[in-house]
C-alpha cells in the first residue's frame, strides 16, 4: 500500500491536482468527500484517503511487532521509526497542499523535496521491517532480491525522464516510481541479506562474496535514489541535469547487475566444485 501511495502522490502532483480542493486540508473544496468523478478534486481526495488508510496500517504494523511474538529488536526499531516520522510526513503533506490556505506558499520545491525524502525513508524502514520480520535469510533469498532489484531498475528506465522512450506524462511518472521503488526495495533486501551473510554466513556463499554484493547494491541504491529525486521537479531540469540523471540511471543498472552476476558466479563455483571422496 505504501508503494501505491507513493505513486499516487506522484500522479497527483504531476496532474496538478495537489492544488485542487481549493488548497484546503483536511476538507476538499468545503466538502468532506468531493464528487466521485475523475477530476482534480477527486484525485487529491483519493490520495489523501489512501494515505490515511496506509498511515493506520503502518501504525498497526509497528504495534504488531511489539505485541506479536518472534520479532527481534531491529524489526521493532524499523517499524517504530516509520511511525515516529509519520507525523512529519503528514505535516509536510498538509503544508504542500495549502498554497493559500493554512500555510501560504506551502506548494514549493523545498516542501516537495521534504515530502519525497520522508516518504522514501518510511518506505525503506517498512521494507526493512518486512525483511527482518521474515526471519533469517538464505543465499536463495539473496539471489531473488538481487534479481528483483535488477528487474525493477531496468524497468524504471523505460519510464525515466532521462531516457526519451516515452513522454514523461503523469501516468509515466507514476509507472517510473512504481518500478523504481520496486527496484529500491530489491536493493534494500539485497543489502540486508548480504549483511547477514557477511556476519553469519550463508550456505554456499562466503563472506567475501557477500561483502562485494553488499557494496555493489549500496552503490546502486545511492544512484537509484538520485534518479528518483531527479524524477520530480526539484531542480531546473536542463540538458545537463538530464545527462546527470542518465549517468545515475546507468550506474544504478550496472551495479545492480554486477551484484546479481556476482551471486551467479558464486553459484557456478559451488555447483562446479569437486565432490569430497568418491572414486
Amino acid at each position: 500500500m505504501t508503494l501505491v501511495l507513493f505513486s499516487l502522490g506522484v500522479y497527483t502532483a504531476a496532474t496538478g491536482s495537489g492544488l485542487a480542493c481549493q488548497a484546503q486540508w483536511p476538507l476538499c473544496s468545503d466538502q468532506l468527500i468531493p464528487a466521485l468523478t475523475i477530476n482534480p478534486d477527486f484525485i487529491e481526495w483519493f490520495h489523501r484517503a489512501w494515505a490515511m488508510v496506509t498511515g493506520f496500517l503502518i501504525i498497526g504494523v509497528a504495534g504488531w511487532t511489539w505485541l506479536g511474538s518472534g520479532f527481534d529488536r531491529r524489526t521493532r526499531l524499523a517499524a517504530t521509526l516509520a511511525v515516529a516520522i509519520l507525523p512529519l510526513q503528514i505535516t509536510v503533506g498538509a503544508i504542500t497542499v495549502t498554497l493559500s490556505g493554512l500555510v501560504p506558499g506551502g506548494y514549493t520545491v523545498s516542501t516537495h523535496a521534504a515530502h519525497l525524502v520522508v516518504a522514501l525513508t518510511i518506505f525503506t524502514l517498512l521494507g526493512l521491517a518486512t525483511i527482518w520480520g521474515g526471519g533469517r535469510g538464505t543465499a536463495r533469498l539473496l539471489r531473488v532480491a538481487a534479481g528483483i532489484a535488477v528487474a525493477g531498475v531496468v524497468a524504471s528506465a523505460a519510464f525515466s525522464r532521462a531516457v526519451p522512450f516515452l513522454t514523461y506524462a503523469p501516468p509515466a511518472q507514476a509507472a517510473f516510481y512504481i518500478t523504481g521503488l520496486a527496484g529500491h526495495l530489491g536493493l534494500v533486501a539485497t543489502v540486508a541479506y548480504a549483511t547477514e551473510a557477511v556476519r553469519g554466513g550463508y550456505d554456499g556463499l562466503d563472506a567475501g562474496t557477500a561483502g562485494s554484493v553488499r557494496a555493489l547494491a549500496l552503490g546502486s541504491m545511492g544512484a537509484l535514489v538520485g534518479t528518483l529525486l531527479l524524477g520530480r521537479d526539484l531542480v531546473l531540469y536542463t540538458a545537463v541535469w538530464q545527462q546527470v540523471n542518465l549517468v545515475a540511471l546507468g550506474v544504478a543498472i550496472a551495479l545492480a547487475a554486477g551484484a546479481a552476476w556476482t551471486l551467479r558466479g558464486a553459484d557456478e563455483m559451488r555447483d562446479g566444485a569437486a565432490p569430497i571422496g568418491g572414486d
